[in-house]
């Protein structure tokens, strides 16, 4: 089996990438032909038995694209984007990343005579805008209230469509905010719900640019994985014309996922937290979805942490050797 991921070098790309070095199969067939690419060149992960290469690559580029594809990669994990605050304040290299290099890929797999490959796209809760009823269910209006959510609902119509007329095996799996996210702050929005987990548990200053009454919908990297996996063995026939789907996750306030800091790590730990609002921070995060009604995932085999001390524990043993700053 060959397999693709685009954007590879990104936090789950890493950790998708290394998984399949440590299993070196997918749905039980073994992979022998494993492909990274990034606007930056990938690490290629230690232990893989079969074939790795890492590229760079503009998924902007539609020459780039192409020559991907024509490769024939049986499945594609289509992690590349523009993050949402960048999204935010680029507007056009929001659309020309999250929109056009989708649209490119999916031309190239369309240009290919014979082949259908599976792919599975990284979506996100951002396709949902208010107002919301109390738990959003999966055929919800989009009606997002942010560039990078409305990238993010166009793509999923073109997959759908794509889909539909038999180009690809195709699901897109709405991720809800991922965190604990190891290594340095990234430009999105969300960034500040790992930040606050991250950075105390380091030993350094957090900045909170938020209240703490605001609610989220969580999942752990150890999660999004799986769920990129499970997704994986799904994109085919038993989806349906309804190929998008909403992740299960843990619903909190701020203030929740800092008690559950205080509880594991201690008082010391929390202090770290310092409250600094930010206007534009709090104006996007006030038009994102709170809580989901995940029963269609769950019933086709996706899995989430139960609590938010489930994924600050992850953390801690997945990045931090299982030891706490004090």
């Amino acid at each position: 089996m060959k397999i693709l991921i685009t954007g590879a070098a990104g936090m789950i790309g890493r950790k998708l990438a290394a998984r399949f070095a440590g299993d070196a199969a997918l749905s039980g067939t073994p992979i022998d032909h494993l492909v990274l690419v990034d606007v930056t060149p990938p690490e290629a992960p230690a232990g893989l038995a079969g074939r790795v290469e890492t590229k760079a690559t503009d998924i902007s580029n539609k020459r780039d694209v192409t020559g991907l594809v024509a490769g024939r990669p049986d499945v594609i994990f289509h992690l590349a984007a523009i993050v949402s605050g960048e999204a935010e304040l680029d507007f056009d290299k929001g659309y020309r990343i999250n929109l056009d290099g989708t649209g490119y890929l999916l031309e190239a797999i369309r240009a290919e005579r014979d082949y259908r490959p599976k792919l599975v796209f990284a979506s996100s809760i951002a396709v949902f805008g208010a107002p919301f009823p109390e738990a959003i269910p999966d055929d919800f209006f989009h009606t997002p209230l942010t560039s990078y959510g409305t990238q993010k609902a166009i793509a999923e119509l073109l997959i759908a469509d794509y889909a539909r007329r038999g180009f690809l095996h195709g699901i897109a799996i709405r991720l809800p905010t991922i965190v604990v996210r190891p290594g340095k702050p990234n430009r999105a929005a969300s960034g500040f719900f790992s930040s606050i987990i991250r950075e105390p548990l380091a030993g350094e200053e957090a900045i909170l640019p938020v209240e703490e009454s605001v609610r989220h919908w969580h999942a752990s990297p150890r999660a999004a994985v799986g769920f990129l996996l499970h997704a994986a063995s799904l994109a085919g026939p038993q989806l349906g014309a309804r190929i998008g789907l909403t992740m299960p996750g843990v619903c909190c306030t701020v203030g929740e996922e800092i008690a559950a800091l205080r509880r594991i790590a201690g008082d010391r730990v929390a202090a770290r937290i310092r409250r600094e609002p930010d206007p534009m921070i709090m104006r996007i995060v006030e038009g994102w979805p709170r809580r989901f009604d995940s029963r269609r995932a769950i019933a086709l085999g996706f899995r989430a942490e139960d609590s938010f001390d489930e994924i600050i524990r992850a953390h801690i043993d997945d990045e931090l050797g299982g030891r706490v700053a004090a």
